[in-house]
């Protein structure tokens, strides 16, 4: 049966509208607040995987989709059979994957996918150059980078992820946009200041101090309302 669709957001109902999911096996890679997981089983898919190598998200998810089969495992590492899964939907995962991440995530989401599977790729398009929101993500970047070696996030063209997996033999069906323009709210803006304030006590304070107080202005200005979010539809050719 298929369940209610409220509580899922609009961006999930609208890219899984046009995909056949009642009754399939689905998959959710990188499952984070459970938005994907649950559209899936709102949708009608039999069964519902949810992946996310995060434990704390893990359990969120168990608790807001107790019929989902949620799983804490790396994505570039899936423990599901291959050719197992008819719909994978990666809602917001690929801005959090830096590029060897992204490789080795498609070629194991490609493994799992059965013949004729469809792949939603849902993501944030490269942000306007004069945006804020464009600079206070730089400004975490620079921090990550200091603290970990990568950045926090990388923001692909549709076209980019489309050529990825067109290599791993996925065809592309249609790109659609979610949102245009994208409302990062003050909440939306605090959140990364505060990812900053974290990273930042990993880092030498002459350094970090003023990479903070940058965010911190950045966001102190409101909401900003720019940039696209994108909807990529694939199905597995092979």
């Amino acid at each position: 049966m298929v369940a209610d669709m409220r509580g899922v957001p609009r961006t999930v109902r609208t890219a899984l509208s046009d995909v056949p999911v009642a009754g399939s096996t689905a998959l959710e890679a990188g499952a984070g607040a459970g938005n994907g997981t649950a559209g899936l089983l709102a949708a009608g898919a039999d069964t519902v995987y949810a992946v996310t190598d995060e434990g704390a998200h893990a359990a969120s998810v168990r608790d807001r989709c107790p019929a989902a089969d949620v799983v804490t495992a790396d994505l570039r590492s899936l423990p599901l059979p291959t050719d197992s899964v008819d719909v994978v939907l990666a809602h917001g995962l690929f801005n959090v994957l830096p590029n060897e991440a992204a490789v080795d995530v498609a070629a194991e989401i490609t493994r799992v996918a059965a013949p004729g599977a469809w792949l939603v790729v849902d993501d944030y398009a490269p942000h306007p150059p004069d945006s804020r929101i464009r600079r206070l993500f730089g400004v975490e970047n620079a921090l990550s980078e200091l603290a970990t070696g990568r950045p926090a996030y990388v923001f692909y063209p549709a076209a980019a992820l489309r050529r990825l997996f067109a290599g791993h033999g996925w065809r592309h069906d249609r790109t659609a946009t979610l949102l245009d323009p994208v409302p990062w709210t003050p909440e939306h803006m605090e959140a990364h200041v505060d990812a900053t304030r974290e990273l930042a006590a990993t880092v030498d304070g002459e350094v970090a101090e003023p990479l903070v107080a940058r965010a911190t202005a950045l966001a102190s200005e409101g909401e900003e309302r720019t940039g696209r979010m994108y909807s990529l539809a694939l199905r597995y050719a092979q």
